[in-house]
């Protein structure tokens, strides 16, 4: 007969391994005897590995932030995604790289808010490392139409607007065109969306296309910006690197949203993030470009290139 000692043991092992799926058989016996036989050595390791917990890495949320949101006509805030708020105030944010699912959600948002309104401004915040060729010009055809339609589209641009982003930055109605002061452009020609493999005569065809379309890239940042496309096409030769100054100049957009330096927020209230305005009068405004040249390098519109420079021509303020 077990004492009271062992039968407790017994009960207390047998209901931990059964609480952690373990075989009762391989981690101790109860002979015959009465007695509780203590497992091996090998059976007690096999027993430790299966009971010891893997405790997983805690991880930071990755779902979209939600925030309250009150409908019209309702009485009751509810809970929606960040980006589905933002909407709402015909906000929309273009902050990843533009393939066909980028373009297709994009496009859909403003068929959306064109339905809503068909006559209220819509605002872009642009922060687009690069895009495909197609898709892009899916985007920039479908602001086009929203501004012939009468709806007024304001882009303003965050942080990096390459390749086709800087067209789109480029595409919002006259006037209404932003930038940080920290922001980039960068103007290039484009190339193939992928790898392209077949006969000799297949790819010729692909690469005379895509001439074709850097031809017509060109013809369209000569209407947002009132370059020439002969200017157009000798900067393009190069990655050209605009900051947000040099792209007001160049005519890419209008105005560098600058901090008010006399607006400070009281300590007891929340943090305003609509202190970026445009002021009266930037550094680019009401400059009259100088009629001279110096140590080789020559005027072009306002924009100081070096003829002895074989790099990307970028414009010196």
């Amino acid at each position: 007969m077990m004492n009271a000692v062992d039968l407790r043991f017994a009960l207390g092992a047998l209901a931990a391994l059964l609480f952690v799926g373990v075989s009762p058989s391989s981690a101790f016996t109860v002979p015959a005897s009465g007695r509780t036989t203590r497992p091996s050595r090998g059976s007690a390791a096999a027993a430790t590995t299966r009971l010891s917990v893997k405790r997983m890495p805690i991880m930071m949320p990755t779902q979209e932030p939600m925030v309250p949101y009150r409908a019209p006509g309702s009485t009751y805030d509810q809970f929606v995604g960040m980006k589905t708020r933002q909407l709402r105030d015909r906000t929309l944010w273009i902050a990843r790289y533009i393939d066909d699912d980028a373009t297709n959600e994009i496009i859909s948002s403003l068929l959306y808010l064109q339905s809503e309104d068909d006559k209220k401004e819509i605002k872009l915040y642009l922060n687009i490392p690069g895009a495909n060729l197609r898709p892009s010009l899916a985007i920039y055809d479908a602001l086009m139409d929203l501004k012939a339609s009468g709806i007024k589209i304001s882009t303003t641009n965050v942080a990096l607007c390459a390749g086709m982003g800087a067209l789109i930055a480029g595409a919002g109605t006259k006037g209404m065109r932003y930038s940080l002061p920290n922001a980039r452009y960068l103007l290039q020609k484009t190339g193939m969306d992928g790898v392209f493999q077949g006969q000799a005569t297949d790819i010729y065809l692909e690469v005379k296309n895509i001439k074709e379309w850097n031809e017509k890239i060109n013809a369209e940042i000569s209407k947002v910006t009132g370059q020439p496309v002969e200017r157009i096409d000798n900067d393009l030769k190069r990655d050209f690197y605009l900051s947000s100054e040099e792209a007001v100049r160049y005519g890419l957009i209008d105005e560098v949203l600058l901090p008010m330096p006399n607006k400070r927020q009281p300590p007891n209230e929340a943090v305003d993030l609509g202190s970026f305005v445009s002021s009266e009068e930037q550094k680019y405004q009401g400059e009259n470009p100088p009629a001279t040249r110096q140590n080789g390098e020559q005027q072009n519109g306002g924009m100081m290139r070096n003829d002895d420079d074989d790099g990307p021509g970028i414009a010196k303020a």
